[in-house]
């Protein structure tokens, strides 16, 4: 029998295999897509460093390698099915069956799908973007952004909470990691475009981590990025192929509209569609949001209300990676005081 079954191969899951293997475990890792690193391998860098997120990646997969930590790539687990005497079966679809002494959810989130909000434009004109596809953009060439029109861009705006704190969207939960994702990605294109005016469109900015503030006066003082507190309501086309943003200001509360050449929505994170499955097949408690509920926030972070089954990263809701690998290291603890 495997003491660790850990499911999903992000950098939680990817960290966590490597601490407990490290302690003297056996552990096992599933992972439904074809390559490990989770979320983080779709990103270009990370904040507030700006590090290359192939580098992290690179890291763990050494890591992985060095240890010999066995790995099924492009597997997906159907259930998971607690048993009589305390352990876990897990079916895949691999036709193959595991069974554990523990489990470790670490299944991460998804993305907000901007289609959701019709009236931001997103899949209906070609240069409103994604934060994600401004990075995939930045992984593939880091020479400056060229518009999907093939026109100049003088001016750029980014839209903070896309998916977040939005009650039409059903998401009422802030998002985390929007405002500095945001901002360094205005820094960025800055960065690259001098000459582009760059307009950050806010709820609140929510700038929490370290260096995360010292970044949001350098994005004004240094690089001249204006921020206004303003919520967006719809987005139609030029006849001259620009965006017109109608919008308030929710400060001075007026109503106002600005031309802009690419608009670029800061989606939030949601719960995989898998950790809702995994849930219903194993009775675990999950919060309103659908992230799953920690058994005890404060005194037990990892657990849930299943003896045994414990959690790594953003399957219990958004966490920047900072955080996320902070919990996959507070995972480690509570699975070997389990196995004890």
């Amino acid at each position: 029998m495997i003491d660790v079954i850990i499911i999903g191969a992000g950098i939680a899951g990817i960290d966590t295999a490597c601490n407990l293997h490290d302690a003297g475990y056996d552990v096992l890792v599933l992972e439904k897509e074809k390559s490990m690193g989770g979320n983080v391998q779709h990103w270009s860098t990370l904040f507030p460093s700006k590090r290359n997120a192939h580098e992290v990646i690179s890291y763990y997969t050494e890591q992985v390698r060095k240890r010999g930590i066995t790995m099924y790539l492009n597997t997906f687990v159907n259930s998971i099915k607690k048993q009589d005497d305390g352990s876990f079966e897990i079916h895949t679809s691999r036709e193959v069956s595991f069974k554990c002494k523990s489990v470790i959810i670490a299944t991460g989130y998804s993305l907000f799908n901007a289609q959701r909000k019709e009236e931001y434009g997103y899949g209906i004109y070609s240069h409103v973007l994604t934060s994600a596809d401004l990075e995939k953009h930045w992984q593939k060439q880091s020479a400056e952004f060229v518009s999907p029109t093939q026109k100049p861009l003088n001016k750029v705006a980014f839209i903070h909470c896309v998916g977040s704190r939005d009650e039409k969207s059903g998401n009422h939960y802030c998002s985390k990691v929007c405002c500095v994702t945001a901002v360094k990605q205005a820094i960025t294109l800055k960065q690259q475009s001098p000459h582009t005016q760059v307009f950050c469109f806010y709820m609140d900015l929510r700038m929490y981590g370290p260096g995360f503030e010292e970044m949001y006066r350098e994005a004004q003082e240094k690089w001249g990025i204006q921020f206004i507190r303003g919520r967006l309501s719809e987005v139609a086309e030029h006849i001259d192929g620009s965006l017109q943003l109608k919008a308030e200001d929710t400060l001075s509360a007026r109503p106002f509209k600005i031309s802009v050449d690419m608009l670029v929505l800061m989606v939030g994170m949601e719960s995989q569609k898998s950790t809702a499955m995994f849930a219903e097949s194993c009775n675990i408690t999950c919060a309103s949001n659908r992230f799953i509920q920690p058994l005890d926030h404060h005194l037990q972070p990892n657990a849930t209300n299943v003896e045994g089954l414990f959690t790594a990263g953003a399957c219990i809701g958004p966490l920047s990676v900072f955080d996320t690998l902070n919990h996959s290291k507070s995972a480690t603890l509570a699975v070997t005081s389990y196995l004890k």
